[in-house]
């Protein structure tokens, strides 16, 4: 039996998507090659320095392959927003479910980050820029002025 297939994103075309870039994928698929290209390098013989880049070029190539099946991560039309759920599932939500949109802006290490927080109630959805192709800042203006054309 096969299970129920997961809902696309919205392909009308007032369908707003954003997606990462595709050089994330790529940067990833060379990240793994190179840890492999590295024990190669200098620890041939060490079966440890092996089994700890396999499973690290691995992980990396898992990360890669994420991306490339699922490389929409937040689509909004005039229903509601598709969301990107686990690792390559999706979810819609109407815009009455959806609680809160807000910018969440945090400073580290004299860095400043900010995530797109989408508050459903039951689950919280956090998007940064290389998930989004774009400022998040940017996003929730543009998701804000698109709910309030729905309402």
């Amino acid at each position: 039996m096969s299970p129920s297939p997961e809902p696309e994103p919205p392909s009308d075309s007032s369908a707003q998507p954003w997606q990462i870039k595709p050089v994330i994928p790529v940067t990833k698929g060379l990240g793994a090659v190179a840890v492999l290209v590295l024990v190669f390098a200098f620890g041939r013989h060490d079966i440890v320095q092996w089994c700890i880049a396999g499973v690290a070029s691995a992980g990396l190539a898992i990360w890669a392959l994420r991306d490339l099946v699922a490389p929409i991560r937040l689509a909004a039309d005039a229903e509601g927003l598709t969301l990107v759920t686990g690792y390559a599932g999706r979810r819609h939500v109407g815009w009455a479910e959806v609680e809160r949109l807000r910018l969440d802006r945090r400073e580290r290490f004299g860095m400043t980050t900010s995530l797109l927080e989408v508050d459903t109630g039951d689950n919280i959805y956090l998007f940064g820029m290389h998930d989004l192709g774009a400022e998040p800042a940017d996003v929730l203006d543009t998701l804000s002025d698109l709910r309030s054309s729905a309402a």
